[in-house]
């Protein structure tokens, strides 16, 4: 490049991508923490996806549920918590601090204002109240050890008492004062995410007290996570890095700056690096396919994504608030989307009949290892995409 650059196409962002987010043959993990801590975060809103996302990077796909579990629950080295753009991920459990001060901090004062504003709005008691039901709630999950927001009422009565959300309003709607406060104590860190009511499938969850943490200073915090995301998903763009943090502008630039980030050329325009990070990276040497699930944090990890994802596969896999569904990975690029119909049978669709015949017998393996890892159980994404709708119809 004439400005001395050194440039990064999309051959070796996707042999990067390979590597790093153990989706080669070669560098499939052996654990749960593992894959957490080469992806930084796995997305947590839909507790299958951080199941299914272990089961397509690990060696032995018939190990993620069981020790997802194990290290969910038990050994709590994987924490589910509020995180980037108030978003639920499954962080290793060291990183804990430096998500809350990094992004949760910022968000839990909003929150907080928000619910507070609400109420008073609502001519709901005031924010003495709210302290005494909090004070009374934190002091009954450390009793109980974990519960459900059911639970906890019986010991508070206070948290069921509702008000009027935005009266008056098309989208006027009623609050019940556990919903908004447990939010607002998750996005603070004061509680987490515990064992789901069922299967490891299911979306209705116990609350637990969160892990102790040290309160870190906050741009130290930002420059930290900002180190570790790009040693997973570098090279990526300014754009790409403040949609991820949800971080401003200015925090985005300010801990790149602190970490000595390396700029590069991009095919879209300028980009970074970590320090020490811009040699170049060769691709596997065997070809590879990927199953990954919904909102897996690879599909998910950038905002520009035609590096790796075809402008025309976008309306079939993503839903209107822009969350994706299962896709189909072929060497570093997304190719089609697949589906678990009621069956139990494992389904896909690539448009590209070149891809198709290439990766058909890599896409059954893959497929069998995803049998490994579900076994009985039916997945149905959370947030339904129109590929997958139509796969299982």
């Amino acid at each position: 490049m004439a400005d001395g650059r050194r440039h990064i196409g999309v051959a070796e962002r996707r042999a990067r991508l390979a590597l790093r987010h153990r989706l080669a043959g070669t560098a499939r993990a052996a654990a749960p923490e593992e894959v957490a801590d080469s992806l930084v975060a796995l997305h947590g809103t839909d507790p299958a996806t951080v199941h299914l996302a272990v089961a397509a990077r690990l060696a032995d796909p018939a190990k993620a549920v069981p020790e997802t579990e194990r290290a969910l629950y038990e050994d709590r080295t994987l924490v589910r918590m509020h995180g980037m753009r108030h978003t639920v991920f499954v962080v290793p459990a060291e990183l804990t601090a430096v998500v809350h001060a990094s992004t949760g901090l910022a968000v839990a004062a909003r929150e907080r204002a928000a619910l507070l504003r609400d109420m008073a709005s609502a001519g709901a008691p005031d924010a003495a109240w709210l302290a005494e039901v909090e004070e009374a709630v934190l002091a009954a999950l450390a009793r109980r050890g974990q519960a459900t927001a059911a639970e906890l009422a019986a010991d508070e009565p206070r948290l069921r008492e509702q008000f009027v959300y935005a009266a008056g309003k098309s989208y006027e709607g009623v609050h019940t004062v556990s919903t908004r406060l447990l939010r607002v104590l998750g996005v603070e860190g004061k509680v987490v995410r515990g064992r789901p009511l069922g299967s490891w499938t299911s979306n209705r969850f116990r609350w637990a007290p969160a892990p102790p943490h040290p309160e870190l200073d906050v741009a130290e915090a930002q420059a930290g996570l900002l180190r570790r995301w790009l040693r997973a998903c570098g090279p990526a763009t300014e754009a790409d890095l403040k949609w991820w943090t949800g971080w401003r502008v200015t925090e985005v630039r300010r801990a790149l700056s602190a970490i000595g980030a390396h700029r590069v050329s991009l095919d879209e325009g300028p980009g970074y690096v970590a320090e020490g990070d811009a040699d170049p990276v060769a691709a596997p040497e065997e070809p590879w396919a990927a199953l990954l699930p919904a909102l897996d944090p690879t599909a998910m990890a950038w905002q520009g994504r035609d590096w790796y994802l075809e402008p025309a596969l976008r309306p079939l896999l993503f839903d209107r608030s822009g969350n994706v569904g299962p896709t189909v990975w072929w060497n570093g690029r997304v190719v089609g989307g697949w589906a678990q119909r009621a069956d139990g049978e494992i389904v896909w669709r690539i448009p590209d009949d070149g891809v198709r015949r290439e990766a058909s017998a890599a896409l059954a393996a893959e497929a069998g290892r995803l049998r490994e890892a579900l076994g009985a159980t039916r997945v149905t994404p959370r947030f339904r995409t129109p590929l997958e709708r139509e796969l299982t119809a």
